[in-house]
């Protein structure tokens, strides 16, 4: 058996010189590759920008040459139709639709005269529409006044959504329901609507304050008073319109009425009625 013997260094002692200049090398093109590619994409970025703005540029120009040429073609605003409006001041709309007679009416944009009007107080939605060659049509569903919501010790104009719609010039409102509570704009149109149901009786009703979030107290003309139960308002309100119609009890010697308890009716009297009731000969 021959016996075989190295005659040179082992491999590891003769590659490792040789792997390390192999990792210099990569790490000096790795330093000069990295500079260069992001020069690169610098340079396609911007190349891109500028081409897309190019673009864009040319496009607005194109669109701009389009919108004179239809213009000169007779595609101008001649006409504008407003529908709905009553309480909205003509010149405030006028103002939102930006609108001049003879302008191309290519040029003009539904959509932003849309969101323009209904940022006016009065105006809960809008619809604008072009009507080819020159006519524009907008219609507009004005906000419902719905009561006065007194907040912050000043009164406002609320619609039954809850929505501010003004908070000066009320006096042509002083006939609408005064209602006091941070929540009252929410439960006023419940509360209106029972009162609704004896209409007599709620016509006779001025104010309405909600206590707690969870019920309401009401001010009658005359300064009394009429709590309203937590639960099962509909029926105390029929109760006390059936009061009112065989006892007259509205034009008693009355401050506070209490209807929160089912089985009974609470009366609170005017000092001076409350010293007849217990002198009566004092009074004769």
């Amino acid at each position: 058996m021959r016996m075989l013997t190295r005659t040179t260094a082992p491999p590891k002692a003769r590659r490792r010189p040789r792997r390390r200049a192999a990792w210099h090398r990569l790490k000096l093109v790795a330093r000069t590759a990295a500079p260069l590619l992001a020069l690169g994409l610098f340079v396609g970025a911007t190349g891109w920008s500028w081409w897309t703005g190019r673009l864009q540029a040319a496009a607005e120009e194109g669109m701009r040459t389009a919108i004179a040429a239809s213009a000169e073609l007779g595609l101008t605003v001649e006409r504008v139709y407003v529908l709905g409006r009553e309480r909205s001041l003509r010149d405030q709309v006028l103002e939102a639709l930006a609108l001049e007679r003879g302008q191309p009416i290519l040029a003009f944009g539904p959509a932003a005269a849309k969101a323009r009007l209904e940022a006016l107080s009065w105006i809960g939605s809008a619809v604008v529409e072009r009507h080819l060659p020159d006519t524009i049509h907008v219609r507009l569903a004005e906000r419902r006044p719905m009561a006065l919501w007194q907040r912050d010790g000043r009164l406002v104009l609320v619609d039954p959504t809850g929505a501010v719609i003004i908070a000066d010039g009320l006096e042509r409102f002083a006939h609408l329901l005064v209602i006091v509570g941070d929540d009252a704009p929410e439960h006023a149109p419940a509360l209106l609507a029972l009162l609704a149901t004896e209409p007599e009786l709620g016509r006779r009703v001025v104010a309405a304050v909600r206590v707690g979030g969870r019920r309401w107290n009401l001010r009658f003309a005359g300064g009394i008073d009429v709590r309203l139960p937590e639960e099962n308002a509909a029926q105390a309100w029929a109760r006390l319109a059936e009061l009112e119609r065989k006892q007259r009890l509205l034009e008693r010697d009355v401050i506070v009425i209490d209807l929160r308890l089912p089985d009974r009716l609470v009366v609170r009297t005017t000092p001076e009625a409350a010293d007849m009731a217990r002198d009566p000969g004092e009074h004769t």
